[in-house]
Parts: structure tokens; C-alpha cells; sequence
């Protein structure tokens, strides 16, 4: 049986047969040079499961949906912090505070990993308009891993986790538990509903609009058809005029008849 650390044998066919499987369900596009990672990843998949070769994984995959969903978890790398990219939250701060009169208020947070973006989303909101509770405010938060739902539902983390929680925030918005651990208070986690869902699924559950969708660090992982997909599907979720954040290295491409304009630093306006 694979000890830990040991790498498992997998030739090209297997890895191109994991690739195919990853585009087909999630979208993804995994290059050659990830082989060794996604060998790592598998690797650690097939420990979990007590199987000894490439071939023999890639059967139990062929026999087990949940399986494949574990292995898309596994793909995927869940790196979130609190406040990440500080400049969007601001952009959202400044819409808030132009619509200062509107009560009405829809946000979407998709790949919201373990929690810490939609989370600093109703932190930002609540700072900002201090009467929130009694406003219609809501946070859609999904992904595509369980596992990090239910992080993101539980809504505690470490103190290392919490470094990018300002002061304020952090005392306003935050208990500090016995054991050391934070948990966000409730009427933060309130405003924010958890859900799983992937973006690559042809249908979408939720109608929209949204007054803005931050979907960062997450089409990346994407190859360019499904990127160039995303886009219209995002345009008409959107509320004329509403925002679109994206992570600090994705764009959209081309943007020129996107029926978006840029407005910020990887914020895009729906035209």
C-alpha cells in the first residue's frame, strides 16, 4: 500500500485520463507540468481509499460519483484570507455608501472556499451601514468542495486565519472561544447563506440580480472556452450597472463586447 510521502506511479495515459475527468466536471485545465501535483493529490486519495495503483483508482472512480467529487476537492487548492484584496472591498464600501437609501441588497460570493470572503463581505457591509439588520441583505455563498462548506458554515478559525480582520472588525464582529479559535458572530454569519454548486454545471439555481459577484482566484483554474462561458452567465446575473471582482491575476478577455467596462482594478461594471 503507498505510504505517506510516497509518490504513486502514473503514466501519461492515467494523468491525461484524471485531466479529462477534471475538464469534464469542474472545468478544469491542468497542464502538463501539474503532473507531479496532481500525482501528490491522487496519491493521497488513493491512501484514503486503501488502493495501490493509478489503474486501480481510476476504476473506483468509474464506479463512485462522490469519489469524483473528491478528487475535484482535491485538485483544487483552497487558499482564502480575510480581506484579500483589500481594494474590492472598499469598492464595495463606496457603493454602499452612494446607495445609502436602498434597502435592497444581493451578493454572491462564488468559490467562497472556507468562508473568509463572504464573511468579510457582510463585515464590510455591516461597518458600513449600521443600521443592516433591518435591511434585506443577503450573501449567497457557494462552492464546489464540501469540505470547505462546512468550514465556512461552522464560521470559527484559528488565530493565524483571522490576521487580514482589522481591529475593529475583529472586535466588533468576532468572539474569541476558550480555545483560542474565533467564531464569526451570528449576526454576521446571518446574512450569509452557504451552498454547493458548481460553476461548470450547465444550470444555476439562483435568478439574481446581484448588486455585485466577486468570484476571485477561481477561473484561473479554468481553460479559456469556460472562462469565455462564464462571462454572459455572470452579465446576466448582474443588476444593470452592478459589479463583477475577479481574482488579481484573471481578466476578462477579451473585454470588448463583454457588456463589461472596467471600473478598478479587476472590477468590471456591468454595462
Amino acid at each position: 500500500m503507498s505510504q505517506p510521502g510516497h509518490s504513486i506511479g502514473m503514466s501519461d495515459a492515467e494523468f491525461q485520463h484524471i485531466v479529462a475527468i477534471a475538464a469534464s466536471e469542474a472545468g478544469l485545465a491542468i497542464p502538463e507540468t501539474k503532473k507531479s501535483l496532481v500525482q501528490s493529490r491522487v496519491a493521497r486519495r488513493m491512501r484514503a481509499l486503501g488502493l495501490e495503483t493509478c489503474a486501480t483508482y481510476l476504476s473506483a472512480l468509474s464506479h463512485d460519483t462522490d469519489e469524483t467529487q473528491h478528487l475535484i476537492s482535491a485538485l483544487t487548492t483552497n487558499v482564502s484570507h480575510f480581506f484579500r484584496e483589500r481594494h474590492h472591498f472598499d469598492h464595495i464600501r463606496d457603493m454602499l455608501q452612494a446607495g445609502l437609501g436602498q434597502r435592497r441588497w444581493r451578493f454572491w460570493s462564488a468559490g467562497c472556499s472556507n468562508g473568509q470572503e463572504p464573511y468579510s463581505l457582510a463585515m464590510e457591509i455591516a461597518a458600513t451601514l449600521k443600521d443592516s439588520a433591518q435591511r434585506d441583505i443577503r450573501i449567497l455563498a457557494t462552492d464546489i468542495d464540501h469540505s470547505v462548506l462546512k468550514k465556512a458554515k461552522a464560521g470559527i478559525y484559528d488565530s493565524g486565519e483571522i490576521d487580514g480582520v482589522p481591529p475593529d472588525k475583529r472586535s466588533a464582529f468576532l468572539e474569541h472561544q476558550t480555545d483560542g479559535s474565533y467564531k464569526v458572530k451570528k449576526s454576521i454569519q446571518d446574512m450569509v447563506k452557504f451552498g454547493k454548486l458548481n460553476l461548470n454545471a450547465d444550470g444555476w439555481p439562483m435568478k439574481g440580480p446581484f448588486n455585485a459577484i466577486m468570484c476571485r482566484n477561481v477561473v484561473i483554474y479554468f481553460d479559456e472556452g469556460t472562462q469565455s462561458r462564464l462571462w454572459p452567465r455572470f452579465h446576466r446575473l448582474l443588476e444593470p450597472g452592478g459589479i463583477l471582482m475577479l481574482g488579481h491575476s484573471e481578466r476578462i478577455h477579451p473585454l470588448a463586447g463583454s457588456g463589461f467596462e472596467a471600473v478598478g482594478v479587476t472590477t468590471y461594471r456591468r454595462i
